[in-house]
């Protein structure tokens, strides 16, 4: 994605996902589309599409976001140190776009690996497992079902 694209893309965004997603800023907790969803499918970042996290991965954390014990691929996220609102925390980035979706926290399931990735539902579109090979996910639908 160029540059342009990406502008077009964000342009595209509703006022809320270009906050989240663009400047950094948080829905409130339990008001999320995506909080208690649980279909099967894959949540992709709505600036480039690029997939970022599986419903396989999805879980009810009680936190009031969208959960996740672990990104599609290593790749797909970056951190870095957030010191606002007086505390400590770590951030969650997508690695393609630059997107805010989040922040990763060490108190996810410890048979998962012990994260929880507390992600804005405004940061994420969610692609049925119904359409996703019509959209171009195909090659992503054994994501949805790993175990």
């Amino acid at each position: 994605m160029n540059d342009t694209e990406k502008q077009n893309a964000i342009q595209a965004l509703t006022p809320l996902q270009r906050a989240v997603t663009q400047e950094g800023a948080t829905e409130r907790p339990f008001t999320g589309q995506y909080d208690d969803f649980f279909e099967p499918g894959i949540y992709v970042d709505p600036v480039d599409g690029v997939p970022l996290f599986s419903s396989a991965d999805k879980y009810n954390s009680g936190c009031g976001w969208p959960a996740f014990s672990k990104p599609v691929s290593s790749s797909a996220l970056r951190t870095k140190t957030d010191l606002s609102h007086g505390m400590v925390r770590t951030e969650v980035r997508s690695s393609s776009a630059d997107s805010h979706l989040g922040h990763v926290f060490p108190d996810g399931p410890a048979a998962s690996g012990g994260l929880r990735y507390c992600i804005n539902s405004a940061a994420l579109r969610f692609i049925p497992e119904s359409q996703m090979e019509k959209e171009g996910y195909g090659n992503w639908l054994p994501l949805v079902h790993r175990q």
